[in-house]
């Protein structure tokens, strides 16, 4: 019985000190509230200002700059539809600006980051490699297709420079970026490749048995078939 009452009074005890801590709590919040409402409120104003200040700035900055981006693009995407890599860059006619003026001047538009992607990849084909990876390493992808070619891209471009390490890392990122039957096979044919080349044959084996297994109908699996059975055979 004896015991049965201390513990009683010990769960008591507990509880009331809890209650007291809550209590505390609640007394301190009170007091900051009440000691710094002015800095709250101002805080809170200053929050709705900014908020107010940035819808601004995107109807009647970003949207008007988007618009005439647009128009911009069009004789640059013609260029480069024609493989006219450098006068998509600099100079696509008609007074028009290249994407490499594009990227510059329409910074935080979809379309200027859209024109370093163009960029990129014309200065990749012109052979200009560091100017390609600037420009790629500038490009935000997003969505499903963008981060995978944008890692891709930038593998390729090492791969150019012969720094095959680094092509290596972008191409395991372009494949792990996205799925995509159109692109990821493609990256995960380069990552087998690479692997093969520095005779990791059973990480290129991998590569390869992920395009048979999960991308079947790609055009680029009938050739990861072929270097499977190679890959397999090296690892023996």
């Amino acid at each position: 019985m004896a015991t049965r009452r201390n513990r009683t009074r010990k769960n008591k005890q507990e509880e009331e000190n809890l209650v007291d801590v809550v209590a505390t709590q609640e007394k301190q919040s009170e007091g900051f509230l009440e000691d710094n409402q002015n800095t709250i409120f101002g805080v809170l104003v200053a929050a709705v200002v900014l908020i107010g200040l940035y819808m601004l700035y995107k109807q009647f900055y970003v949207a008007p700059k988007e618009k005439q981006a647009v128009e911009q693009m069009t004789q640059a995407q013609f260029q480069f539809s024609q493989d006219s890599f450098a006068l998509a860059l600099t100079n696509p006619g008609g007074g028009y600006e290249g994407f490499a003026d594009l990227a510059k001047n329409y910074s935080g538009t979809t379309s200027g980051n859209s024109s370093e992607l163009y960029a990129g990849i014309s200065y990749l084909q012109l052979g200009e490699f560091d100017a390609a990876i600037d420009h790629l390493n500038d490009y935000d992808g997003a969505g499903e297709i963008g981060p995978i070619l944008k890692n891709g891209l930038l593998g390729d471009a090492f791969a150019e420079k012969n720094d095959m390490d680094q092509a290596l890392s972008y191409y395991k990122k372009a494949a792990n970026a996205g799925d995509n039957e159109g692109v990821t096979p493609y990256y995960l044919l380069k990552e087998g490749l690479l692997e093969m080349k520095n005779n990791n044959n059973a990480a290129a084996k991998d590569a390869f048995t992920k395009i048979k297994e999960k991308y079947p109908r790609s055009r680029f699996a009938q050739d990861a078939e072929k270097y499977l059975m190679r890959a397999s055979a090296a690892a023996m």
